[in-house]
């Protein structure tokens, strides 16, 4: 099922519907504890232990409680301090050893809690960059990932603490509850009962709280996303050109005005469950303490064990409801795993969609026949019914208007998407034979918004082949083909200088200089058939002659698909396909195209027209000289 039709309000009902699964919760526990055994098993087994030390530690100070009370009864008849001072003592450490193990459990859990967070964020890191990118058309994916990034990432390990919690305080209300049964065994089903009301509490806020999460989400993006463009630095120079501040800044303040309102209603409403709950654990405990005062009068208990049957019942109850808290922790974790659980579970479906032979190291022949093509949640169609063949060694390129379908088709061709219909071939296999990953290992592309790493040069050229030990001297080959070795030398630290004033020593490019490191990194890649999306946006026309008369020599007999929108850029190329409305309408070698005088030679006209004169308009009299002769030619 695609992503995007997927709803809060059907996430809603089956969280609603998962929940009332026994098996379900067993799993959530088995599950969340193995992920944190394997996270750091040794602390897992420290923290297990200290639940166990502070249970014990909680008995031992009722205990020294009662033994101090008689003591102290006891001191006015035999005149003799020494037992009552061993007592205090005793009860002293036992206090002191008790707020020592609960700092321990503290730090402990801090740092089991951050070896939790990463493996969780190697699964969520893993599957988002094994997804297909279809996924990434979908706003329901980017709203479960928003989710898993804000909660779902620490829930497992709350799961467990919550285990942890119930079980250390399972076994402290086990034995508060002998050593109160010793004492006064009525006693003991009434404070039992005072959790009760918590737990209730407790699930109806776990809905709550989940409910909440899940509405939010979309606001919660739409937030961060206008105080990213506040405080991104590609954005800067643009929101004060604009005078973007004021509107952006009430944009963000209307939507967190929005946000805090229903957060003061959801927190209300917690609130009152809360209060609720806590109400009726008091008045469960005001019962008791009333009839422990009833045991005193009748004679049942006497002072000294009334002193530590109070202690008792205040220890006891806090275990209990601890208990019970422990369990809103799994149930209300419960719920975000549920959603993190099906965000990962794309991941494994990734896996399997990844199957199939290893594509060929190379090939003689490209065939595309009849594909169509649709993005998720558009209703038209970007690719129909296209044909195209690209042959071994041969520079093939896709021109057209803007939205004419080129990019979709070499995403198609880079094994990004799959066709709806129609077929890609590599010599007569399709390409769904091959594992996807496989495919993509043997194509590089340059995109025209390409990622700009802000990283040294030679990371950025050598990120086009990652897997293999950097060779500077194939980066500084790579780089030399594609033009960018002088600009490179020049930069303070050579290859070494960080491309982004980002980080200190960082020196930024032009945007011309930045596209020639972008060419550098595919031919860095060695791949059989290299995809060039509009490779020379950001150079000036020389320069653009240049790297098209070179770009033959460049690729060393690889198969390229150069992608453009300036028809006087390809006129070199072998063969030219001409797409409009996500079709090929034409195609042909250039002086073909001129001779039919269809789509091409009017677009190439018409831009050789514009070219020309905006060449005269700067003076620059070699391009003007060669655009008249490309004029005279399309007329």
């Amino acid at each position: 099922m695609d992503a995007g039709a997927v709803d809060p309000l059907t996430l809603r009902a089956a969280a609603r519907y998962r929940r009332k699964s026994l098996g379900q919760l067993r799993r959530l526990v088995s599950t969340s504890i193995a992920l944190v055994w394997s996270a750091d098993r040794r602390l897992f087994i420290g923290l297990v232990v200290l639940q166990f030390v502070a249970a014990a530690l909680l008995v031992a100070q009722v205990l020294a409680v009662r033994s101090v009370l008689q003591a102290i009864i006891t001191l006015g008849e035999r005149a003799n301090a020494s037992g009552v001072i061993g007592w205090i003592l005793v009860l002293a450490i036992l206090t002191g050893l008790s707020a020592i193990c609960g700092s321990l459990q503290t730090q402990l859990q801090r740092l089991l809690g951050e070896h939790v967070a990463h493996a969780m964020w190697n699964r969520v890191l893993g599957v988002s960059t094994k997804v297909g990118l279809r996924h990434f058309e979908s706003s329901e994916f980017f709203n479960q990932l928003s989710r898993v990034q804000m909660s779902a990432l620490s829930r497992p390990y709350q799961v467990t603490q919550g285990v942890l919690s119930m079980a250390g305080a399972t076994v402290a209300s086990v034995a508060l509850g002998v050593a109160l049964f010793s004492l006064a065994p009525v006693l003991v089903p009434l404070v039992a009962c005072g959790g009760v009301p918590v737990l209730v509490a407790s699930r109806r806020e776990s809905r709550l709280e989940f409910d909440f999460s899940v509405q939010q989400t979309p606001a919660l993006r739409l937030r961060s996303y206008f105080g990213m463009l506040q405080l991104g630095r590609d954005e800067a120079k643009e929101v004060r050109a604009l005078g973007l501040q004021s509107w952006l800044m009430e944009r963000f303040n209307g939507i967190y005005s929005s946000y805090l309102a229903d957060l003061r209603n959801h927190v209300r409403r917690r609130t009152g469950l809360s209060v609720l709950g806590q109400v009726g654990a008091s008045i469960v405990l005001g019962a008791t303490l009333l009839l422990m005062v009833w045991l005193i009068l009748r004679g049942s208990l006497d002072i000294a064990g009334a002193g530590a049957a109070l202690v008792a019942i205040r220890m006891l109850m806090a275990q209990v409801q601890l208990v019970f808290r422990g369990a809103q922790s799994v149930f209300e974790s419960g719920l975000f795993l549920d959603d993190l659980d099906d965000f990962l579970a794309l991941g494994a479906q990734a896996r399997d969609e990844d199957q199939g032979a290893v594509a060929p190291t190379s090939f003689d022949t490209i065939r595309v026949e009849a594909v169509t093509f649709s993005y998720p949640e558009s209703p038209q169609r970007a690719l129909q019914g296209v044909d195209v063949e690209l042959r071994a060694g041969e520079i093939v390129a896709l021109v057209g208007e803007n939205g004419s379908g080129k990019t979709t088709l070499a995403k198609l061709l880079a094994g990004l998407y799959e066709p709806d219909g129609g077929s890609i071939r590599w010599d007569e296999r399709d390409l769904s034979e091959f594992s996807s990953s496989s495919v993509r290992d043997r194509v590089t592309v340059v995109f025209q918004d390409f990622v700009r790493f802000a990283l040294t040069a030679t990371e950025n050229i050598a990120t086009g082949r990652i897997g293999l030990t950097v060779d500077p001297q194939r980066v500084r080959m790579a780089a030399r083909s594609a033009g960018a070795e002088q600009a490179l030398d020049g930069l303070p630290n050579g290859f070494d200088t960080i491309l982004s004033r980002m980080f200190a020593g960082g020196q930024d490019l032009s945007g011309g200089q930045w596209q020639r490191v972008a060419l550098a990194r595919s031919f860095y890649r060695d791949a059989p058939l290299v995809i060039l999306d509009e490779p020379t946006a950001s150079l000036d026309p020389r320069a653009e002659h240049e790297l098209f008369t070179t770009l033959r020599s460049a690729l060393r007999g690889r198969t390229a698909l150069f992608i453009s929108h300036r028809f006087a850029t390809v006129r070199g190329a072998d063969r030219i396909y001409v797409m409009h409305e996500g079709r090929v309408v034409e195609q042909g070698t250039h002086e073909e195209l001129i001779r039919i005088a269809g789509r091409y030679a009017e677009l190439y006209r018409l831009q050789a027209t514009v070219r020309v004169g905006g060449a005269s308009h700067d003076g620059g009299e070699a391009v003007t000289t060669e655009h008249d002769d490309r004029v005279q030619e399309a007329t």
